[in-house]
């Protein structure tokens, strides 16, 4: 039945709000990889514990993304929504007045909570809201969108409000946009009843599956330190592994787990997830090893970082709004996926090549419009995937367990690319390598790492994905109770 049209305008001003809320917790992720020199240099970060400041957020996020889905479907997701904005807003606020590494580090933790417990049902929301298939398309590439976009306009930002103003402000201007986003959530986004608490909540899986996302970045990062055969390596590493054994073990055996297992009946669902994890991992590294690059081997400042980004937030934005949705209806999710994991792949393979005196036109330009567009066609294709057959009752679940693979694999492609990198460069200028050059061999082979993950990405594509249009998705159980 068609809905009014008040309701249907009502719905997608609902969509902006909700993604207004979502860039700013999306732009959190990428706004403070410029100012990283301007806080190390003002708190006094050692080199290895600065990957911190974007770790504590991203472990914190991603761990939690489950059970807060979850949560979401129990109590409502809007309420949610709401209760995870007033989170992060506080938590900015801690950010900016951080006067030490560990205090910034622990806020940054709370903003990820706060984080989680927004972004985990804001996909289930959207799709709840447009059940019709060509506007859930374009309502998850708005959405999709202001994910990817998200990234490069936090570099931008962070950039502007770095060298305008300082370091601080990259959190305080979260406040006025927290308050504004929960004021409008309040007024125009519906209202939904949750299952309750009587279908209960896996809160031991929950802390299983995050102490193994923590311990298991922490082990990577500490290997710069220790080493990877070290005894401390291979220990943290295996404990890391028992955690996500008895996570899936527990998933197998709760009475309401937090992840039902038979949620990856899908070929479509646990493919999407997969390839994203490979992709997320493999492209992050642009950013953060891109941007040291343009620091210490260019000599850019925050504002110059932020603009050499910005072609990748234009290109996601042209493809993520309709012209994404539209070629999914033409020509399936399937083949669209495949050609932005190429794009993405070719433009990886584009930066292990920059040198030491690096043009921006000739030697980045091409790379980050290659991973735009190639971002732009993909995202919105594995989040269509991904919420495939989503019941109203699971959405919540769905929403978190697409957001947790993505940001899982931001956060341990982070670290092992950061820490690749800098265990090599550390080896170059050893042999008396000069610095630049030692610097830019390590981001080369940060660089082929990530391209090898989408590489592998494309491979998990052609073998799992199914080739079916939108309008023939199958539907899955509903997973919200057991």
């Amino acid at each position: 039945m068609t809905r009014p049209t008040t309701a249907r305008d009502s719905r997608w001003a609902a969509l902006l709000v909700l993604c207004t809320g979502m860039l700013m917790i999306v732009l959190d992720m990428t706004i403070v990889n410029v100012a990283l020199p301007a806080i190390q240099q003002d708190l006094g970060f050692s080199q290895s514990s600065l990957a911190w400041v974007v770790n504590a957020y991203l472990i914190a996020f991603g761990g939690l993304l489950l059970l807060a889905g979850r949560l979401g479907d129990l109590i409502g997701r809007k309420r949610m929504f709401l209760t995870g904005l007033g989170v992060f807003t506080v938590a900015s606020v801690l950010c900016g007045v951080s006067f030490t590494p560990e205090m910034l580090i622990a806020a940054r933790f709370v903003q990820g909570v706060g984080g989680a417990m927004a972004t985990a049902v804001t996909l289930g929301m959207i799709v709840t809201m447009f059940p019709d298939p060509d506007e859930e398309a374009r309502a998850i590439g708005v959405f999709s969108f202001v994910a990817a976009a998200g990234a490069s306009v936090g570099l931008l930002a962070g950039g502007v409000l770095t060298q305008a103003l300082n370091w601080h402000w990259i959190f305080f201007v979260n406040i006025p946009i927290g308050l504004a986003a929960a004021a409008l959530t309040a007024r125009l986004v519906p209202a939904d009843r949750g299952l309750g608490f009587g279908a209960g909540a896996d809160v031991l899986g929950a802390v299983l599956v995050t102490a193994a996302l923590m311990l298991g970045v922490y082990t990577i990062v500490k290997t710069e330190e220790h080493g990877w055969g070290s005894a401390h390596t291979l220990l943290l590493g295996a404990v890391t592994i028992v955690l996500l054994v008895l996570f899936v073990a527990r998933q197998r055996t709760a009475t309401n787990p937090l992840l039902p297992l038979r949620v990856f009946r899908s070929r479509n669902v646990t493919g999407a997830n997969a390839v994203q994890i490979l992709m997320v991992a493999g492209m992050f590294g642009m950013f953060f090893l891109g941007t040291l690059y343009m620091q210490k081997v260019l000599g850019y400042d925050a504002l110059q970082i932020g603009l050499g980004f910005l072609p990748t937030a234009l290109a996601i934005g042209t493809l993520s709004v309709g012209m994404s949705a539209r070629l999914i209806g033409r020509f399936g999710a399937r083949p669209v996926l495949l050609v932005g994991l190429a794009l993405i792949l070719l433009g990886l393979l584009w930066l292990t090549r920059v040198p030491v005196a690096g043009s921006y036109l000739t030697d980045l330009l091409p790379a980050v419009l290659l991973v735009g567009i190639g971002a732009g066609l993909a995202f919105p294709t594995m989040m269509t995937l991904a919420m495939s057959g989503a019941t109203e009752s699971d959405a919540g679940l769905a929403s978190g367990l697409v957001n947790t693979t993505a940001q899982v694999g931001g956060a341990l492609g982070l670290a092992v690319l950061a820490t690749l990198s800098t265990g090599y460069t550390a080896s170059l200028l050893a042999r008396g390598e000069p610095e630049t050059a030692a610097l830019t061999k390590g981001f080369h082979l940060a660089f082929g790492i990530g391209a090898g993950l989408v590489a592998l990405g494309i491979v998990l594509a052609v073998t799992v994905l199914r080739a079916e249009r939108p309008a023939e998705r199958p539907e899955l159980e509903p997973v919200g109770v057991v």
